[in-house]
């Protein structure tokens, strides 16, 4: 029977950072509240200072929030048993230069409660792409090998549930197809995947729903392709030969591209009101879709509708 209970579970989720001698502290996360459901490959996104870092310490245990409530995988993050059953890998990963990565895989094993097991080991460091430096130092590691190094060591017993905070960073194009591949094959696999990275054509690319995240709350949150998805702008593509000007008279603005109009209409009574009067020209039409944006101008657009900054 499959769990219903949310991988992740947070309730008017609040971090302020009190230093010494001053009357008033830093506010990272204010009232947030984000639910992931289980399976789901669910990426968080959101401006340099909006809280991200803060708000993954918080769902492992690492930051105590100042209020709010906390639940993953159905239980308390401070719960050892809990977080035996959740990988990580963090932004900033301080490895051990005089170990080899096997040994420093069994001692992460360890740490989880797992019975190190080098016969296992060496084929997810194959699996990372590490084939070739198994036995090298760590200390000769680059940046991307230390990255997959440490991709090796969230994975290892099978997690339930995957936080990774910038696993692609430091590794080149592509060691980020093969890296993309393991993390779905992970969510294939029934995992959780909740994924923090300022590559937003990563996360285009791995996840299913997103959160973005400024000053502290959640601004916006859904399933990808409906955040993409432009709600009144349409693409419609007339064969050769569409009267261009008449088109522009119609309401309809070239895209560029030969044939391709771009056209408002906020709902389908205005759509067809529209195609009418291009058809009216004498213009065929031969594809039509919403014109959807890309992560990054969903991010900016949400972000500056929210400050109030003019794009």
């Amino acid at each position: 029977m499959t769990d219903s209970t949310p991988a992740i579970e947070v309730t008017n989720l609040g971090k302020t950072y009190h230093r010494a001698f001053r009357k008033t502290g830093n506010i990272a996360l204010r009232g947030m509240s984000l639910t992931v459901p289980r399976g789901s490959a669910f990426g968080l996104i959101g401006p340099n200072g909006a809280g991200k870092t803060t708000f993954i310490k918080s769902i492992l245990g690492i930051v105590q929030p100042s209020h709010g409530a906390v639940r993953v995988l159905g239980g308390s993050p401070e719960d050892a048993a809990i977080r035996a059953r959740i990988g990580y890998l963090p932004e900033r990963l301080h490895l051990p230069n005089a170990w080899t990565p096997t040994a420093f895989l069994a001692t992460v094993a360890q740490l989880k409660g797992l019975t190190p097991d080098p016969a296992r080991h060496v084929p997810l460091l194959e699996r990372v792409g590490l084939a070739d430096a198994v036995t090298r130092k760590i200390g000769g590691y680059s940046k991307g090998m230390r990255q997959r190094l440490g991709l090796a060591a969230a994975l290892l017993g099978q997690p339930e549930l995957l936080v990774l905070d910038e696993p692609t960073d430091g590794i080149d194009p592509m060691g980020r197809m093969e890296v993309r591949r393991i993390l779905l094959e992970e969510v294939q696999r029934g995992a959780t995947l909740f994924l923090n990275s300022h590559l937003l054509a990563e996360t285009e690319r791995v996840c299913d729903r997103v959160a973005i995240l400024a000053d502290g709350q959640v601004v916006r949150e859904g399933r990808l392709e409906e955040l993409m998805r432009g709600d009144s702008r349409w693409v419609a593509r007339f064969a050769p030969g569409a009267d261009g000007p008449r088109l522009a008279e119609a309401g309809f603005v070239a895209g560029g591209a030969e044939g391709v109009f771009h056209v408002e209409a906020q709902d389908p009574g205005a759509l067809n009101a529209a195609l009418d009067r291009a058809r009216a020209t004498g213009a065929l039409l031969v594809e039509l879709r919403r014109d959807g944006m890309d992560l990054e101008s969903v991010l900016l657009g949400t972000v500056r509708a929210r400050t109030g900054v003019a794009a």
